[in-house]
Formats: structure tokens, C-alpha cells, sequence
């Protein structure tokens, strides 16, 4: 029976006028058709709002594809089980055997030991280069590149990526740039700097609370058609499939994206500024001393500020590992990987997020033994972890100016 809006509406109310609030979660795994010519339909192409099995879509994932590709100004999305997952299928659905990449030096190490490792078993060579110089990012390019991948924001150094240069070159040659945008939700916008395709892990900021791991590709709808493609779409045919209760919870956390990316900023700078003034080396593009701080402001959005993530030097792993112990003591947050969690979390990325890249690389690109990565929570007494923290510094003999330390409060 369709529905006539000129009877009586009381015969069709279920629940409220409209619908629930939040979209239902999907518990199902496959999905039933009224004709047989209708699922063979669906397997020649997308109908919208019709499904046919999870492994390609279902109602509550694509709702958070959705909400992901509004987020990032892309024309569709696609939710995966991980950012690896995310990282792997965009790269799998681009690349074949012979195939090269050029990569930024400075990335998750996870990614790393993905392109170092595992991708050269395919026939697929990767290039390491600075991604902060255009010129040897374009003598790499051969007439076998098909990606140049990048991070908005590095990890752990947070160096800032020239998405608009990089463009160009990706362009000029008919390569994909393939942006990570982990670091950076809502501060920066890659598609609309000149990205093709943005991946995220959702585990960090965008999810926010540290209880999933998810991923998700945001790019044209070309390219997210031929990713869930059923004879041959990477995404498809790796079955990387999140969840449906947590794309449920993911896609609620995303309402509170843009306050909590804004907290995370505002504390961010607080805690940069004040390591600096007191004397540690601190990496933090906000501060007018990091070498891309105007980089960046042409590139954020001005809403959001700089980010939650920072990293700063204690010379040595020694002191380094006594400050995180000390600050997990006196509850400025946890020891532990990962980052974007409502609490404060820090690592020594060259032993734990950073670990798959050789020492000897490490120390080329600026990785020390002594570096400390801090993903800020949503404190709402700044100063009074910055009191603890000044105060696990000075256990471990910083600042080295005492009369300095004495005047920063």
C-alpha cells in the first residue's frame, strides 16, 4: 500500500513523524528481493537504497559513508575494518605488479612496513623520498608511478604536507595523490587542496573514544564504484567489512567531530607552548617556530586550530621512558599507542608507532631515541596538567634552566 499524505497520518505512525533520531543498526548480513530481476539488477550496478549483501554495503554503513564523504567534500565514501585496511584497498585497487609509488619518508610505521615490506612481494616498488621537496618528489616519478602518498600532518614529526604542489605534480603526470588525513580531520581538507583520495583511520580523532578500530576511503564516486566493484573492487573482493554496531557508534561520535577537534586544538597549543617556553625542543605546527607554521595556515581551516597532536625531544630513551611513566602516575594520561582518545595518551614512537622503520632511517629523518609523541586530551584544566607535567620534567632533569622554570606557571 503507498502512502497517501492526504489520509489520516495516524495510520502509519510508528515511531515519532519522522523516524528515530539515530539510524537503526543493521543486523543482518544479507538482504531480501522481491524479484528475481531486481537482484540481478543489483549485481550489474548500485541501486540506490538497495541491498544485497554486507560485504558490499548495508543501511547503517552507508549512512556513515556518507556522513565521511559530506566531512571531506568527496562525492562518495567507503567505511573498512581498519585504516590499514583503508590504505591497502586504495592502493591494491590502483597499483598492479610493475607498478611504482613515491612516498613521504615520514609516515605511520604501519604504512611504512606496508609499502617497505609487503608490496615489493607483489611486483610493486615504492619510492622514500622528502615529501617537502617538489623537485626530488618529481625526479622520482617514472613512467611507472601511479600513486604519490602522503600524510596531511606526519607521523610522528608532524611535518605539514604541500597538498596544492603535490597536486600539481600528480597531475601534470596522471598520478593519483593519495592523502592521509589521520591527524587532521576537519583542519584540513585534502580534496579541496587537490587530493583524489583521502583515507582516515576512524579509530582516532573522528571515532574519539578508543573502543573500535575502523577505516574509511573518501574520494569521486568513480573511484569508490570501482573499489566495491563485485568482480573486481579491491574493498569488495578483500572484504575488509566494519561492523555494523560499531559503524553505529562511530557515525554518533561523529556529531561531536567538530567541538571536540576544536578542544583538542585549543589544549594542544597550550601544552606546546608552554614545553617551549620552558626550553624542550617541541614539535607542533602552531608554534611559529615549527619550519611549516605558515605552511599550514594556508592550508587549515581557521576554525579548528592546529590539531591534539605534538611530540617533543628529551635527548635519550632513558629519560624519555621515566617522564611517560611519571606523567601515567600523576594521571596527566596513559602510556599507550594510538591517539585522538578524550584522555591524553604518549608513546616513544622509534619503539612502538614508528618501530617498523629502520634505525638508521629513524635518525635520518629525525626520529631520536629521545622523542616523546603526545596526543592531548580534552582536558578541562589545561594549566593543572601542564603543572604535572612541568613537574614530571623536572624529575628527569628539564628544563636544564632552572631560573627559566621557575618563571613559566
Amino acid at each position: 500500500m503507498s502512502f497517501d499524505p492526504a489520509s489520516n497520518i495516524q495510520d502509519y505512525l510508528v515511531f515519532g513523524e519522522f523516524g528515530d533520531v539515530n539510524p537503526s543498526i543493521t543486523d543482518s548480513s544479507t538482504f531480501t528481493f522481491m524479484s528475481q530481476e531486481k537482484m540481478e539488477e543489483l549485481f550489474d550496478h548500485e541501486i540506490e537504497g538497495c541491498f544485497l549483501y554486507s560485504r558490499h554495503w548495508n543501511p547503517i554503513n552507508k549512512e556513515l559513508s556518507d556522513a565521511l564523504a559530506r566531512l571531506e567534500n568527496s562525492e562518495l565514501a567507503q567505511v573498512t575494518a581498519s585504516g590499514m585496511a583503508a590504505i591497502s584497498t586504495t592502493i591494491f585497487q590502483i597499483c598492479s605488479a610493475g607498478d611504482e609509488i613515491i612516498s613521504s619518508h615520514t609516515i605511520y610505521g604501519g604504512t611504512y612496513a606496508f609499502f617497505k615490506n609487503f608490496l615489493p612481494r607483489l611486483g610493486i616498488k615504492v619510492n622514500f623520498v622528502n615529501m617537502n621537496n617538489p623537485e626530488e618528489v618529481e625526479k622520482a616519478v617514472t613512467k611507472n608511478t601511479k600513486v604519490i602518498y602522503c600524510e596531511s600532518v606526519s607521523n610522528p614529526l608532524l611535518e605539514i604536507a604541500d597538498i596544492p604542489t603535490l597536486s600539481k605534480i600528480a597531475k601534470s603526470n596522471k598520478i593519483k595523490l593519495v592523502v592521509d588525513n589521520t591527524f587532521s580531520p576537519m583542519i584540513i581538507s585534502p580534496l579541496e587542496l587537490g587530493a583524489d583520495v583521502v583515507v582516515h583511520s576512524l579509530t582516532k580523532f573522528i571515532n574519539g573514544t578508543s573502543d573500535c578500530v575502523a577505516g574509511c576511503v573518501c574520494s569521486s564516486s568513480d573511484f569508490i564504484h570501482d573499489l566495491i566493484d563485485i568482480n573486481s573492487g579491491a574493498s569488495m573482493l578483500l572484504g575488509p567489512v566494519l561492523d555494523s554496531y560499531r559503524a553505529a557508534s562511530i557515525l554518533k561520535n561523529l556529531h561531536s567531530l567538530h567541538i571536540r577537534i576544536q578542544k583538542h586544538s585549543e589544549n594542544g597549543m597550550f601544552i606546546a607552548k608552554k614545553l617551549q617556553e620552558i626550553g624542550v625542543k617541541v614539535f607542533y605546527p602552531g608554534l611559529e617556530s615549527h619550519p611549516h607554521h605558515e605552511k599550514i595556515n594556508k592550508l587549515r581551516n581557521p576554525d579548528y586550530g592546529y590539531g591534539g597532536m605534538l611530540a617533543f625531544d628529551l635527548g635519550t630513551s632513558e629519560k624519555a621512558g621515566k617522564l611517560m611513566m611519571r606523567m601515567q602516575e600523576e594521571k596527566v594520561g596513559y602510556l599507550a599507542v594510538s591517539l585522538g582518545y578524550f584522555k591524553t595518551l604518549f608513546s616513544a614512537p622509534g619503539h612502538s608507532t614508528s618501530s617498523e622503520i629502520p634505525e638508521d632511517e629513524q635518525k635520518k629523518i629525525g626520529i631520536s631515541d629521545g622523542l616523546v609523541r603526545m596526543s592531548v586530551g580534552l582536558d578541562h584544566n589545561i594549566q593543572r596538567s601542564f603543572n604535572k607535567i612541568k613537574m614530571c620534567l623536572e624529575e628527569v632533569g628539564y628544563p636544564e634552566n632552572k631560573e627559566v622554570a621557575k618563571k613559566i606557571k
